[in-house]
């Protein structure tokens, strides 16, 4: 096998990654995703994928991750919160515009490939991986091999409803038509929602975390039931899955106090009378989706 590239998909940003025939780096560039337009996207990877091969004088393979899943039985885009892609034909417009086939599969499951296999779960059978960014998302592996169901939605837990629902959580309208959705709790942009509900301002979510850390009492309390919205749903999840370990990754991902704080509240949720799960942040970081999405070629 030659040259993998890779690419990630995500809201706000796309990057693309070449790997040469022995695994190594030898390419790498980031850019914000034009997500204007379902042709606009198309236009950007095609541009990445040639500004990469003519840098590198070379054709690669191609592998891509995003948001949402192909249908089985359409063959169309669907469950994306890039909406501007839903019910469109993204594979075979995408082969179509770079002359080639290419491995198109969903982010999560590329970024917990990538951690399973290289990664932060490389000692661990069973690993599930998280994505907690622009939307919350979700994938699995057993064994070093990535479980995929007949319906192409292994893995997405953000899309099922808050577990053990407060007053005090509300319910948030989702993309995808319903309400509740730990997506809308978790993601980057559920945090600032329901900042500004309860709170009456608009702050980002870098901001609030860093307030926080600063000890401002309104961003301290946000981010306590923020730390307990994702011991629930995590819970959920242990008890239906019960993983070897559970890997973080995503712009959120990068909240220190998520380690620290949501392990203490595991014990309250998880139908077990002790809890040892450990919640481990991406030994790749950033780069695990990319990769994972070069990675399906091997």
């Amino acid at each position: 096998m030659g040259h993998k590239l890779g690419i990630d998909l995500g809201g706000t940003k796309t990057e693309v990654m070449v790997l040469d025939p022995g695994g190594q780096t030898v390419y790498r560039q980031r850019v914000t995703t034009s997500a204007q337009s379902y042709d606009a996207i198309l236009d950007q990877i095609f541009t990445l994928v040639r500004e990469a091969e003519t840098e590198l004088g070379l054709r690669a393979s191609v592998g891509i991750g995003i948001p949402g899943a192909i249908s089985p039985r359409t063959g169309l885009l669907r469950n994306s919160n890039t909406v501007c892609l839903n019910g469109r034909p993204f594979a075979s417009d995408l082969e179509a515009r770079l002359e080639r086939e290419v491995r198109i599969e969903n982010d999560a499951n590329c970024f917990t490939l990538s951690e399973a296999l290289g990664g932060a779960g490389q000692s661990h059978p069973v690993v599930f991986g998280v994505i907690i960014g622009t939307g919350t998302g979700g994938g699995m592996v057993v064994d070093g091999k990535l479980i995929n169901g007949p319906h192409a939605i292994s893995g997405e837990w953000g899309h099922n409803p808050l577990p053990w629902q407060r007053s005090i959580d509300g319910s948030p309208a989702c993309y995808c038509g319903k309400n509740g959705c730990i997506e809308t709790f978790l993601s980057g942009p559920g945090l600032e929602h329901n900042y500004r509900l309860r709170f009456g301002e608009s702050r980002s979510s870098h901001d609030i975390v860093a307030g926080a850390t600063a000890g401002d009492e309104a961003c301290e309390a946000m981010m306590a039931l923020y730390h307990d919205q994702m011991a629930r749903a995590l819970a959920q999840l242990i008890n239906i899955l019960d993983p070897h370990a559970i890997v973080l990754g995503g712009g959120m991902s990068n909240i220190d106090s998520i380690y620290d704080e949501v392990p203490k509240l595991l014990p309250e949720y998880v139908f077990s009378d002790f809890v040892e799960t450990p919640l481990l942040a991406a030994a790749r970081g950033d780069a695990s989706g990319v990769y994972g999405a070069a990675q399906r070629w091997e």
